[in-house]
């Protein structure tokens, strides 16, 4: 009787809460500091409360630091998507105007309108692999902007001779046959040195990171490198932004979340579908990635996507076809790993896997039949009967350095 859910609306240098309880009623608010000092007044004011669930939005970004803090205070707490609060706000005031108090009020009627919430949990390997992940993100576009700001200076230097697609070792031999006399080009010649030595460092942090990575995935038990065009970074980033793959009901919810399936866009007596720009674009990208692999070189998912060339879809819609099936892999090869962990524990017996997925194959396919739903979280039509089995271990190859 004395539950209470306490929505917070995180800054960086505040968090504004609200207290309700199941019938929303309002039991307090305030607005803290997030230094040591205030976190200590937070956690001294919803004392009164001792059997309480924190909600936070965006604990994947401006409030990941206080939902740590929380998660190693043994407290529990839940993620809001910051779209739901949104929701409320507009249809709670009849106007989208934002407060901060009017957002934790948000938080936290979400919060207790909401069963299905993604229930944090302490992991500290996979806050190290989030953490990996982002740092080896930062270190690409670090990359492309070395490499942009090289090419300018090849460029000038050597006018015509700069290739496209450039690398430290191909930058390398073309200033090497550069000898500048007058100071203008002998300060662009040394300033091009400069960003060449400081892109061979940040392709070699790069590296390491990777590295890095490849041992984190191993370590949790995932396969997900078995399957085509799924290296390290794509891995690890799908493990990390994932987390628990029990909170998706099934495959067309896992599709939806990562944007590969069409929204429903019929009217009348015309059935058509649109390409869906919602979800997690990261994983969106992630699985782009595993397709564009799939299609450079030979394997069951080039199969499948010249099918679909050859049944008239343009190659946009092709690819995107590939990519539904690609998220279906990646769904089942979570919920086959998640199974294994499962029965590695023997303190429980594991009949069903995650969700209540009875059976769940250790294979994974990106070439399967399509759900029989009437749902906007449908993929392309079009039936497919060849399966895309994990590949070798020799054959591994991605495209992972351009994301």
């Amino acid at each position: 009787m004395n539950h209470v859910i306490i929505g917070v609306d995180p800054h960086k240098l505040s968090a504004t809460i609200e207290v309700v309880d199941r019938h929303e009623k309002l039991l307090g608010s305030d607005r803290f500091a997030t230094d040591q000092a205030g976190y200590s007044a937070m956690r001294t004011y919803v004392k009164n409360w001792p059997d309480r669930l924190w909600a936070i939005e965006g604990s994947n970004g401006a409030g990941r630091s206080l939902a740590q803090r929380l998660l190693e205070a043994g407290e529990h707490v839940v993620d809001v998507p910051a779209k739901l609060a949104a929701r409320v706000r507009l249809f709670d005031t009849g106007h989208n105007r934002k407060t901060d108090a009017r957002d934790a009020h948000s938080i936290a009627i979400v919060a207790v309108r909401t069963t299905t919430l993604r229930v944090l949990r302490r992991d500290g390997e996979l806050e190290a692999l989030r953490m990996l992940c982002d740092r080896r993100e930062e270190l690409t576009r670090l990359r492309v902007q070395t490499v942009n700001r090289l090419h300018r200076l090849l460029a000038e230097l050597v006018p015509g001779h700069a290739k496209k697609d450039l690398t430290a070792l191909q930058a390398k031999a073309i200033l090497a046959t550069v000898r500048p006399r007058d100071i203008a080009g002998k300060t662009r010649r040394r300033i091009a040195a400069e960003e060449l030595a400081d892109l061979v460092a940040v392709e070699a942090k790069m590296k390491k990171a990777t590295a890095e990575l490849k041992v984190l995935v191993k370590a949790r038990g995932s396969r997900l490198m078995d399957l085509h065009g799924v290296g390290p970074v794509v891995a690890a980033r799908t493990l990390a932004d994932v987390g628990d793959i029990a909170r998706f009901a099934d495959r067309n919810r896992f599709a939806s979340w990562t944007g590969t399936a069409p929204l429903d866009a019929s009217s009348g007596e015309q059935n058509r579908h649109r390409l869906s720009r919602a979800g997690n674009r990261r994983m969106n990208h992630m699985i782009h990635i595993a397709a564009i692999s799939q299609i450079r070189i030979d394997t069951p998912g080039r199969v499948y996507y010249r099918r679909k060339l050859a049944a008239g879809k343009t190659p946009l819609e092709a690819l995107r076809c590939l990519k539904r099936r690609i998220s279906d892999a990646f769904y089942r090869q979570l919920l086959a790993d998640a199974d294994q962990a499962a029965q590695s524990n023997a303190s429980e017996p594991v009949g069903t896997g995650p969700g209540g997925h009875c059976g769940a194959s250790q294979e994974s396919s990106a070439v399967d039949l399509p759900p029989r739903i009437d749902t906007s979280d449908q993929p392309l039509p079009g039936p497919a009967n060849q399966t895309l089995r994990p590949r070798p271990p020799a054959r591994k190859k991605s495209l992972e350095t351009a994301g």
